[in-house]
């Protein structure tokens, strides 16, 4: 038989007053129930805790050592209550926060530092994933919610709930050793704001795999075509990080998001689009019956974010894996 918090406070207080008649006086009860608890923890403890005698108690070796180690017991027993609450408010406990790399600019810090001020004793565990990462991880349960980039796959409309929270256009990552004047057999010149898909349009373009973020990548295509234009890819990679470094380094120019201009890498300038920019959006995703008090928390800062932040995308809606590292991008 495993002892109880009672029996313990009882042992407690025979060691204390060293006298069961008085112990039990302490307690609001008479001396046999006390006695006979007392003789119940020793039984299931299998040790003598006190040494009887007509008019004395006294511990024993054992039960002196073990004194300290039940008032520590109990102590921490006194704070469940407390922090129950706590965490039934959503001001304690843990959140698995998945993002897209573009909300690492401008959305996430912006979340991040209001939500350490309304619940400072939550522990935050991020992650860095691609949007399609993310929706199988959520599905999976092995994160609370992700920061994605819509639009999401239909299969999964019935289990999670989507909240845009920004939209914001794309403007031109481009290698600053190409902004110079333009010249006869020079290259456009970047310095000229803003820059048109037509002179980006021959030059190699660096951008995600489609087979990773199939709707960001269909975006940026798709400005290409609605200004008459196909793409010629030259680089892809899954971290918007690589992808400026990519341009830095003279492999081509890039589609981004605007927050990546926060992103200031030496060698890349951004420049607006001529033509009328498509608006990416990134918004929050969560399982529809499974919001706990913290995530509630952390939804309640995202809506009010939506509220004042760059135009909404609408209401909320239905529809949307993360592997814990950066090596999963937007």
């Amino acid at each position: 038989m495993t002892p109880d918090l009672r029996q313990l406070r009882y042992f407690v207080a025979v060691a204390e007053e060293r006298h069961f008649g008085r112990a039990a006086r302490r307690l609001s009860m008479t001396q046999p129930p006390l006695s006979q608890a007392i003789r119940a923890l020793e039984d299931a403890l299998g040790v003598e805790l006190f040494a009887r005698t007509k008019r004395t108690v006294e511990l024993t070796a054992v039960g002196a050592d073990l004194l300290p180690e039940v008032r520590k017991l109990l102590a921490a027993a006194e704070t469940l209550r407390p922090l129950a609450q706590s965490l039934a408010r959503g001001e304690a406990g843990a959140l698995a926060l998945a993002f897209v790399s573009t909300a690492d600019y401008g959305l996430l810090p912006q979340l991040l530092r209001e939500f350490a001020v309304r619940h400072p004793r939550v522990r935050l565990n991020l992650t860095e994933a691609t949007s399609d990462v993310q929706v199988e991880e959520l599905v999976a349960g092995r994160i609370d919610a992700g920061l994605i980039i819509a639009p999401l796959p239909p299969r999964h409309a019935a289990a999670l709930t989507y909240l845009p929270v920004m939209r914001e256009p794309l403007v031109a990552a481009l290698p600053a050793s190409s902004v110079r004047h333009r010249g006869r057999g020079e290259p456009p010149d970047w310095a000229d704001e803003p820059v048109s898909l037509a002179d980006l349009g021959q030059l190699p373009l660096v951008i995600f795999p489609r087979r990773l973020a199939p709707g960001f990548y269909d975006i940026i295509t798709g400005c290409y075509g609605a200004a008459g234009l196909t793409p010629r890819i030259g680089q892809e990679a899954i971290q918007m990080q690589t992808i400026v470094s990519l341009v830095s380094a003279g492999m081509g120019v890039a589609l981004v998001p605007q927050s990546l201009r926060n992103l200031r890498r030496t060698g890349v300038v951004y420049r607006p689009l001529a033509e009328r920019a498509p608006l990416v959006e990134t918004g929050l995703v969560w399982r529809t019956a499974d919001v706990s008090p913290v995530l509630a928390g952390f939804i309640d800062i995202v809506r009010a974010v939506q509220g004042h932040g760059v135009p909404r995308a609408g209401a909320a809606r239905r529809p949307a894996r993360a592997k814990d590292t950066r090596e999963h991008g937007a």
